[in-house]
């Protein structure tokens, strides 16, 4: 089994941070999670490590933290939109960051994992960023004619950076407060979310503007299942929490404010509970919504409600998620630019809306051609992304960069050797959505052809391919130690 030599690192400041701080890392060297320390310390080997979180808020009543000058908030927020961080001392350093924000561009989740890596010594290819999703923020991206907010993707830049530093910064102080037992649950929500790709009578998929008694089934499952990261320090407090669960972050209480939407205030509410910085980690949830025909579907505060018991009920039955290797691949992925036949494209857009929402055809018509035109020069150009997966024991995060459909979450999944496999969206950077190859012959707003809905027919699945030979890499270099199994 391959060993890692020991290194040392400075804790740095990071570019217009002015924090420094000086640090000597003992990196567990080899196998399965410290079983050197755990000789010197009679714990069951690899159930401890040090871990801490923090978290930045990136609203406008922080701007002096963020070093900003332009407010971008120009409504008010009914719960803080944050950079939240873990981060875990194993035998590698991993970091999770979360970010209330649609989606995070490569741009700016590279910079930070740069920046990171620079003022704290964790490698760069262990830095998961992800987006929640929210749909209430400030813009981020270009759809539908509108602009990405330049200071706020400054913000998520500078947010990464400083919650990460923070959460090193807790790690190297008092070791009673970094030493955690890293820990997981699991429970399911199955009712804030339905799959969203409603087959409709005459034989479209259904977008906006139907009605309930227009829908004949969905066209594809939901994955209910919501999972817990847990570090739990030896007074019984936690150090840090995180979750992951698979449905559109859409819905907000009030009406009159921007929002984190209801995970976003799931993961207050549970802070507010158990006095730990809470990470919610997006799954496949591409395929999946809260809302579907006519805004119908589970009000946010009821949504907030149920996810938080489902989170709780999971930290109710939590278990040890070591004994095992802590590792990380980080692996580029080759996709293609989409071909596709203009006429068609076209067609299938102006025949959805002129039906179903009428009032949208002069407008997005328009917009969706105008994607098409941008994107014919590029058809069949192969394109890299990166896919990344953590270990830590028998339970593995697999981060995608896009919005996966449940149908390939549940897949990988499936086919994972792990008995606790988690995927992650929107992690790295946004392609789109990753529809699997039944969905684009059902066709539907998520596959028209557009920047949203760009990769060739077969990405998803062998997207999911590569995750699962990474996976099994992984696997076989240290099969998981079952209960009862020596």
């Amino acid at each position: 089994m391959t060993n890692f030599s020991r290194r040392e690192f400075v804790l740095a400041a990071a570019g217009g941070l002015g924090i420094a701080a000086t640090s000597r890392l003992r990196a567990a060297e080899p196998t399965d999670v410290g079983e050197k320390a755990a000789t010197a310390t009679g714990r069951p080997p690899g159930r401890h490590v040090r871990a801490a979180s923090a978290s930045v808020k990136l609203t406008d009543d922080n701007m002096a933290e963020l070093s900003a000058e332009i407010k971008v908030f120009g409504q008010p927020w009914e719960g803080e939109f944050r950079a939240n961080a873990i981060v875990l001392d194993a035998q590698q350093r991993i970091c999770l960051v979360s970010l209330d924000s649609l989606i995070v561009p490569l741009h700016v989740t590279r910079a930070a994992a740069k920046r990171i890596a620079a003022a704290t010594g964790i490698p760069e290819d262990n830095v998961l960023i992800c987006a929640t999703h929210t749909h209430r923020g400030p813009p981020t991206n270009d759809a539908f004619g509108g602009k990405p907010d330049t200071e706020y993707l400054r913000r998520l830049e500078e947010g990464s950076v400083l919650a990460a530093v923070k959460a090193v910064a807790a790690l190297e102080g008092p070791k009673s407060e970094s030493d955690t037992a890293v820990l997981f649950g699991q429970s399911q929500e199955a009712t804030v979310g339905r799959n969203s790709r409603l087959l409709l009578v005459d034989g479209s998929i259904g977008w906006d503007g139907y009605e309930e008694q227009d829908v004949v089934r969905p066209t594809g499952p939901y994955d209910p299942d919501l999972y817990v990261l847990a570090l739990r320090r030896a007074d019984g407090k936690f150090a840090g929490l995180a979750f992951n669960h698979s449905v559109h972050n859409i819905g907000h209480i009030r009406q009159d404010c921007l929002s984190p939407c209801f995970y976003g205030l799931s993961a207050l509410e549970i802070e507010r509970r158990h006095g730990a910085t809470t990470l919610f980690l997006p799954g496949a949830f591409g395929s999946t919504h809260n809302v579907t025909y006519k805004n119908s579907g589970v009000p946010a505060e009821e949504c907030v409600h149920r996810v938080v018991a489902a989170v709780e009920e999971a930290l109710g039955r939590l278990q040890p998620a070591l004994p095992g290797p802590v590792r990380v691949l980080n692996r580029p992925f080759t996709y293609h630019i989409r071909r596709f036949d203009e006429a068609q494209a076209g067609l299938a857009v102006q025949t959805y809306l002129e039906k179903y929402a009428p009032q949208r055809v002069p407008g997005q018509v328009d917009w969706f051609r105008k994607m098409r035109e941008e994107m014919s020069p590029h058809q069949g150009e192969a394109r890299q992304t990166r896919l990344q997966v953590i270990r830590l024991g028998d339970l593995v995060f697999v981060g995608v960069p896009g919005e996966m459909y449940a149908r390939l979450g549940l897949e990988l999944r499936r086919r994972s050797p792990f008995r606790h496999t988690c995927v992650i969206g929107l992690s790295g950077e946004n392609i789109g959505y990753i529809p699997d190859c039944q969905a684009y012959a059902d066709g539907g707003y998520q596959t028209w052809v557009g920047w949203h809905s760009r990769l060739e027919v077969g990405t998803g699945e062998a997207m999911v391919d590569q995750a699962v030979a990474m996976l099994n890499e992984l696997y076989d270099a240290a099969p998981p130690q079952r209960r009862g199994v020596s």
